[in-house]
Formats: structure tokens, C-alpha cells, sequence
């Protein structure tokens, strides 16, 4: 191994769900682009998306044993201290063996044991919170942090070490833009005269947003509009059948440039992924956050971005009587669309992968 790669050695705690990983790859993607010599290597668990995506983009993976604690009682979560042990000793050797120059966590329950075995071995440590209340993991691993990037500014209140806090934004993916919005509505098959609502529930689908959109569908072709529809994998042999020339259904979208080329208003969970991308992109937005998250933060994402009259908010127990109702009154006022977009953009970090890996690189030569 020649010195320049041993000196550029990341290593990334990041996994459980897309919006912990996509924010590290994002990362590691700008270190390669500006360090090519750059090893890179990737700590999650094997059974998590982590497991499945990293090696397909062709980093190095290595697996711990930890289990997220689960928030209703679960037999399991009494595994979870000799979980939490094994995996600490297994981040150990990891980072024996790798050596890392610098650590990136990117929050969850995988960052915990990874992060401390790093900080351990002597690696400098970045932290990314992408969320607008800091998760618990993020606020245990503060203290050996020599950085902590943000995304909402409102975040610094929850965390201590104020001098180490950048609100950089959450990192986006390089290839997210948009196309022609006729164009992409073509590619889907839909008419490009009509406005087009796109309806996210996470890759693996939310029951509550489906059950709404299944019973407002002749509304919403009733009233010239058309929609892309993503159930989620859970919930796509349910609702396939109701796929019509103006309903496009899909158990999972790829091509996430093209489906909000087409959108002229989101319906979506608030992940903290999905507001780094709607504000990079300004795209009006009615955001429905999930009741099934860690300390509410989807509600606390939508809410920083509501607070600046940039995008629409209705709680999960509201949907019922108000998402039809809301749709309705948003897609046909072109003013609000407009109003959204500018102030959702206005609010956009698109250099955040960038600056979190230029401030990684510059830990590495000085380590």
C-alpha cells in the first residue's frame, strides 16, 4: 500500500434506513471525486440496507451484530446490551485492522459502537445529524466529535459542543436534478398538460398514506389531475390493480430524477433525505410525518420547514379529513405552488457533500 493511500483512509458508520445512508455515500463519492487513491470503507449490519446497497456501488462493507432498541417492548431488546458489547469489540478490530484517518457517522444505532472504536484508535471524528432533533446517537457520540455538520439550524439548541456545530445541510446525491417536466411526464405515460401529484411513502410503504390515496383516486381524475404512486414494496400487490392511465403505481421508484421532474406537488414522509432533496430541487411539498419514528423528528423536520412557509404539514392522524381536501386547494393555486417552491429552495445546501468532504480530507492530512 503506497502512503498516499494510507494516509486517505475513511471510514463511514452509516445504515438502518436510506436517510442515515445516502448522506454517507453522498460523502464518500465527493472523497473519491476530489482523493481517487481514497480508501473507503463502509460499517453497517448485513441484514439493513447497508448490507444490500454498499457493495453493489462497490465499497468495502464490514458487518457488526447491532440491533436497533426497539420502542414497544420486544423480547429482543433484551439482547441488546451483549449486542451492543459484541459489536463494540467487533468495531475494534474493524478499526485495528483498517486503520481509519477519519471517522464518519451519519447517526442510528450503527454510528455507536463503529464511531467510539475509531475515535479509540486515534481517528479524527465527523458526525452528520440530518435531522432537526438530533437523535440519541448523535448526542452520546458529541463528545468525541471534532465536528458536527447540521442540517437545520434549529438543531444547535439540543446539542452542547457549540463550537464544533456547522450547518452544512444534508448531503444529496451529485446526479439529483431535474428534466423537462413534459418530457418526464411522457416517460411515465401520463398526459403532460395535467398537473401531477407524486406520492412517496418510503421504500417500503406507509399504511396510512395508502389508505387515503386508494379511497381519493376517482377524485383525483375526477378533477384532471393525475398522480405517480409509490406504495412501497409491502403494499404493491394490493394496489397494482388500480393502476390507471392517470395513476401510475410502483412498488419502488429508480429513477427518483425523473419521478420529481414529472411532480408538481409532493405528498411524502418527512425524512430528513426527502427534505434535503425537495429543497434542492423546490418542489412544492405536503409533508406527512411518521408516527413510528425515533423522538417524533419527522414532525420536528416538517415543522422547520413549515415555520418558513416552505412546504405544508398534516399529522398522520389528521390525513382522513384533511389530505384530499389539502391536495385539492394546493395544486390548483398556482401562487402557493410558487410560494413553496421559492421559499423550500431558498432554504437548499446543495454543496454540503462537498464542504463535509473537503473538511474530511484536510482531518486526513493532518492526522
Amino acid at each position: 500500500m503506497n502512503s498516499s493511500r494510507k494516509q486517505y483512509r475513511f471510514l463511514f458508520a452509516a445504515g438502518g434506513t436510506g436517510g442515515h445512508l445516502y448522506p454517507a455515500v453522498a460523502v464518500a463519492e465527493e472523497i473519491k471525486k476530489i482523493k481517487p487513491e481514497s480508501e473507503i470503507l463502509f460499517v453497517g449490519t448485513k441484514d439493513r440496507i447497508e448490507g444490500r446497497v454498499i457493495p453493489k456501488l462497490g465499497y468495502k462493507f464490514k458487518s457488526i451484530w447491532i440491533k436497533g432498541f426497539a420502542r414497544k417492548f420486544n423480547w429482543s431488546n433484551l439482547l441488546f446490551p451483549f449486542r451492543l458489547l459484541i459489536s463494540m469489540f467487533q468495531s475494534l478490530v474493524i478499526s485495528m485492522k483498517f486503520k481509519p484517518k477519519v471517522a464518519i457517522g451519519t447517526g442510528g444505532y450503527v454510528a455507536g459502537p463503529s464511531i467510539w472504536a475509531a475515535s479509540v484508535m486515534g481517528a479524527k471524528i465527523i458526525l452528520m445529524e440530518s435531522n432537526s432533533y438530533p437523535g440519541i446517537t448523535t448526542r452520546l457520540l458529541e463528545h468525541y466529535a471534532d465536528e458536527v455538520h447540521l442540517s437545520f439550524d434549529i438543531s444547535k439548541k439540543y446539542l452542547r459542543r457549540q463550537n464544533i456545530l456547522k450547518v452544512t445541510g444534508n448531503p444529496v446525491r451529485e446526479n439529483l436534478g431535474t428534466i423537462n417536466k413534459a418530457e418526464a411526464k411522457k416517460n411515465f405515460g401520463l398526459d403532460e398538460n395535467k398537473r401531477t401529484i407524486l406520492v412517496l411513502g418510503g421504500s417500503l410503504g406507509a399504511s396510512s398514506i395508502n389508505n387515503v390515496i386508494e379511497k381519493s383516486l376517482n377524485t383525483v381524475i375526477e378533477n384532471n389531475l393525475q398522480m405517480i404512486w409509490q406504495t412501497g414494496k409491502d403494499y404493491y400487490e394490493r394496489y397494482k390493480k388500480l393502476n390507471f392511465a392517470a395513476v401510475k403505481i410502483f412498488d419502488f421508484l429508480e429513477d427518483m430524477n425523473k419521478a420529481y421532474s414529472a411532480c408538481d406537488l409532493l405528498v411524502a414522509r418527512a425524512g430528513a433525505t426527502t427534505i434535503a432533496e425537495l429543497t434542492v430541487l423546490g418542489l412544492p411539498a405536503i409533508l406527512i410525518p411518521s408516527p413510528n419514528v425515533a423522538e417524533n423528528h419527522q414532525y420536528h423536520n416538517a415543522k422547520a420547514l413549515v415555520d418558513k412557509i416552505a412546504a405544508l404539514m398534516i399529522q398522520d392522524d389528521e390525513l382522513n379529513s384533511k389530505l384530499l381536501e389539502t391536495i385539492l386547494s394546493v395544486i390548483n393555486d398556482s401562487k402557493k405552488l410558487e410560494e413553496l417552491s421559492f421559499n423550500a429552495k431558498s432554504l437548499a445546501k446543495p454543496n454540503a457533500a462537498r464542504e463535509i468532504a473537503l473538511n474530511a480530507i484536510k482531518y486526513a492530512q493532518t492526522v
